[in-house]
Order: C-alpha cells, then sequence, then structure tokens
C-alpha cells in the first residue's frame, strides 16, 4: 500500500549497488559511484551516469568511488548516493523503510557504526546489517538453518568472501581484498610489462570480460587493444590472446585459492565432510570469470557450481531475509554476533 512502510534490502558493492524491494523484488542495478564538482563541491552524477564520465573529465570534475572494499571510503558521498538511491525506489509514504544492508565478514566496528549512521542520513528509519555470506546462501536457494554445513565463495569487485555457514551463522570465514577490482590491476600490469603498451581500467575489465580466463578455454580467443605505447607515446595496439589472460590473473586467482585452503583448514572435520558432500556455491560479478569454478574444484577437489545469477545472488538472499526483520538485532552485528535468523 502507498502509506505503508517499505523495507528494502541494499547489496553495496565496491562497482555495483542492487536495491532489493520487498514485494517488488529487485529495483534499482546502479554503478557505486559519484561524480562531484571539486570547485564547489557540487554532486554532479550518481550510477551509471557517473560511470560514463570515467577517464573522460576535466581536471575541476572528480570520480568518487564511495564504498572500497565493501566498507565506507567516503562518508559524506556514500549518504548523499545512499538517499538518492532510496528516493528512486520508495514512493511516499508515512515511514521511512527500514533497510538491510550486506555487509562483508571483515567490517570492524567503526566500519559498521559509519554504514549505520550513513543509511539513517540517506533517510533509513532502522538500519539491520547481515553477513554477505548468509545473504549468498539463502539467495542460492541453501536453508542455512539446518545443522548442515555449506561453503559460499563471493567474489565481487573489492573483496572476495569465504565462508562456512551452518545453523543460520557464519562458522568459519576469509575476506580478502582480492578481487574483481585487483583482476583488472594484474591485466593492466601484464600488458605494461610484457608489450609497453599502458591502458586504462576500463580497457582491463573490458578485457577481463570478453576473452578473459584462469583455465584454458576449448578455443583460443583474441581481442585487440588500444593504448598509448611507453616508448614512443604514441597510440599502438596489441592483440591480447586468452592464454595472456591466465598468465596475467595467475597471481590474483592463487590469493583466492589460498583463502579457500584457508577456511578449510580452519572448519571443524564435520563441517568439512558436509561441504564436501554438498559442494561450494560460487556467486559474484568476479566469479562470471571463464574456468573460475573449474580451477576451484580442480585445486580442492570439490564439486563447485556457479550460481544462475551470480551479479544478484547477494541481493535476492538479502531480499528474502526482509521477511526476518522483526527476529533480528537492529544495528550492529560485531557486537551481538549470536542473532538469530529465521527462514
Amino acid at each position: 500500500m502507498l502509506f505503508f512502510e517499505r523495507d528494502i534490502a541494499i547489496d553495496l558493492g565496491t562497482m555495483t549497488t542492487i536495491i532489493y524491494v520487498r514485494g517488488r523484488g529487485v529495483r534499482l542495478r546502479e554503478a557505486t559511484l559519484v561524480a562531484m564538482d571539486r570547485s564547489n563541491g557540487r554532486l554532479l552524477r550518481i550510477g551509471e551516469e557517473a560511470k560514463k564520465m570515467l577517464g573522460r573529465t576535466p581536471a575541476n570534475i572528480v570520480p568518487i568511488h564511495p564504498i572500497v572494499s565493501g566498507v565506507i571510503s567516503d562518508y559524506d558521498m556514500t549518504a548523499r548516493m545512499l538517499r538518492e538511491f532510496i528516493s528512486r525506489v520508495t514512493s511516499f509514504s508515512l515511514f521511512k523503510p527500514r533497510v538491510l544492508i550486506c555487509v562483508p565478514a571483515s567490517v570492524t566496528g567503526v566500519e559498521e557504526r559509519a554504514l549505520i549512521d550513513a543509511a539513517i542520513e540517506a533517510g533509513a528509519r532502522k538500519v539491520y546489517l547481515l553477513e554477505t555470506s548468509l545473504a549468498t546462501a539463502v539467495g542460492a536457494g541453501i536453508n542455512i538453518n539446518r545443522a548442515d554445513g555449506h561453503m559460499v565463495i563471493d567474489v565481487g569487485s573489492g573483496t572476495t568472501e569465504v565462508a562456512v555457514v551452518s545453523l543460520g551463522g557464519v562458522v568459519e570465514c576469509e575476506s580478502i581484498k582480492t578481487a574483481g577490482m585487483v583482476f583488472d590491476e594484474a591485466i593492466v600490469r601484464y600488458v605494461r610489462k610484457k608489450h609497453n603498451l599502458l591502458i586504462g581500467a576500463r580497457t582491463a575489465e573490458d578485457l577481463k570480460l570478453s576473452i578473459g580466463c584462469v583455465t584454458p578455454r576449448t578455443e583460443v580467443a583474441y581481442e585487440e587493444v588500444k593504448g598509448r605505447c611507453l616508448v614512443t607515446g604514441l597510440p599502438r595496439s596489441v592483440t591480447i590472446s586468452s592464454g595472456d589472460m591466465i598468465e596475467a590473473l595467475e597471481e590474483p586467482m592463487s590469493q583466492v585459492l589460498e583463502a579457500i585452503h584457508l577456511v578449510l583448514e580452519r572448519t571443524p572435520p564435520e563441517l568439512v565432510a558436509d561441504v564436501s558432500q554438498n559442494g561450494i556455491i560460487l556467486s559474484g560479478g568476479g566469479a562470471q570469470l571463464w574456468g573460475m569454478d573449474r580451477l576451484i574444484e580442480e585445486r580442492t577437489g570439490i564439486a563447485t557450481v556457479l550460481v544462475d545469477d551470480a551479479l544478484s545472488c547477494t541481493a535476492y538472499g538479502a531480499g528474502r531475509m526482509l521477511q526476518n526483520l522483526d527476529d533480528m538485532n537492529e544495528g550492529m552485528i560485531n557486537l551481538a554476533r549470536r542473532k538469530q535468523v529465521r527462514l
């Protein structure tokens, strides 16, 4: 109804923000980016419109990523961005919405408090925080309340979350800052080192999406990239193969695999047996890299499945959790890890 409150869930990613409105599904999918005029502090563009300006702005216009590695890096810009996003998905109501926000397992108490304050300033009445791993597990269709261990790997743009969930909570987890953006940086470094060619982050991302892989493809793919030659300073183009991508992404992928092994080592034996039987759930935008599921399965010996909608899985899981807001603790979770989550 128009005059009743709406509950919304926010998957606040480093590169993409997805908002799920209870009863209406995913209503917003925008880039987590703002463009600001440095001369007067005025906010010019938000979301996809700001993304189009990347690398093409004059000196006085600065693109800002207000969220880095799942936590706030610029409080003021985050609050203004959230206010705009929330206003787009909520109509006039007598009540401010209750907001559920997904946070990485590595979040600190200070970071949690900043996120809560920013959401309240943006127009939320109450703020609830939920670990990304739990939301991803629910979005993948797992009954997290059972005494049955499941491993969830969420490879986003800023962080990679590896967790084992059971009985409505996170048993073991590891959060590392090796994710999609680090993959892009690795590609930039590789092209610079091998071809003496400087390319931008957006070009590296396009290259990753088109021919990026971490295991050999069935057919070798090629892509032509253009950049600035570091020898002559003039524009030049080179051809990159999918085999080059494997070499470029070897180091960051080894860090992801190391985090997976670390979590498995710390997990109780009974839950490791459950994970071995149930398999590994892989989600997140970075997880769509060709062959990542095969490589993890090869290195761990555990069946690994990429969820159908990897980019939105966490948002859908958080959306399902909206029906349990009355049973959840409001505010900080760092000081209340025993909160009850019922599905």
